[in-house]
Parts: structure tokens; sequence; C-alpha cells
């Protein structure tokens, strides 16, 4: 198995295992906002590759983009945890407070975010530039739709 591909499985095993019974691992707010965060920012950077290619300012690579998308897809299910209880403080954070006071409305974005990172991973899996542009649309737009929602500027 090529390292890219093991790295790759470790880190979907991880997400898997870790993603679940994250929320009790925390011993402070602190510790579940640097999660998130962290989270949130390697999930934004393979992202961010993909549009890259997607729209045209890096030539189209499909085995980076399929990489790419399958690490975004494995990542997707992890900074949810990171939102717990008395997490709105504890460090700086840019999460408005609907986070916590409307809390079934912004996992439905995060359901949604998950369902369309598994679709642009599987866009990607085709190989083909045309099935990742029409994918990765409706991922951003999850993302954008979370973010306008939900983080302050």
């Amino acid at each position: 198995m090529p390292i890219k591909a093991l790295a790759l499985a470790a880190t979907a095993a991880a997400a898997t295992l870790v993603s679940l019974p994250a929320a009790a691992q925390f011993a402070k707010p602190e510790d579940a906002i640097k999660y998130r965060q962290g989270a949130l920012f390697v999930m934004g950077q393979h992202f961010g590759r993909i549009g890259a290619m997607a729209n045209g300012r890096v030539p189209f690579d499909a085995k980076a983009a399929q990489e790419n998308a399958d690490t975004v897809a494995a990542l997707a299910a992890l900074p949810w945890a990171g939102f717990g209880p008395g997490t709105d403080k504890g460090a700086p954070t840019k999460a408005k407070p609907g986070v916590w006071t409307e809390q079934a409305k912004f996992q439905e974005y995060a359901d949604k975010f998950q369902a369309e990172a598994a679709k642009l991973a599987a866009a990607a899996k085709t190989g083909s530039l045309d099935n990742l542009k029409a994918a990765f649309g409706p991922a951003a737009n999850s993302c954008k739709a979370c973010h306008d929602a939900y983080r302050a500027r």
C-alpha cells in the first residue's frame, strides 16, 4: 500500500474513532476550541486545493484532487465535537452564539457539509474535472451557508 494511501486510511480510521467520543476527551473548553479550529483549518487547506483546481487557478490533477477530497471527507466529521457546552468561551473564537442556542439547526449545517464532502470525494474518484466542479459548488455553498449563519467576521 502506498504511503499516501496508508496515511489516508489511518486518517479515516482516526476520524471515525475520535469523532464520536471526542467531546468527552476535552479537559478544558479551550482544548475543544483548539481541536475544532485545527480540524477546520486542515480541512480548509485541503478544500482550498480542490477549489483552486475547480476554479482554474491551478492545473487539474486528478490524483491530487482525489487525495484532497478524500481527506476533506475523512475530516468532515471531526470539528463538530469541539462545539460542546462551554466552548463558547475559553479561547478566542469566531463562532456566533447561535451555535449553542440553535443546536439542531447548527447540526443540520454540519450534516449537510458531511454529505456534500462525501459527494465531493465520490466525484473526485471519477477523475473528471467536470464532475469535480459539479460537486465542488454545493460543498462550497454548504460551508458558506454555515459560516454566514454561525461565524463572526
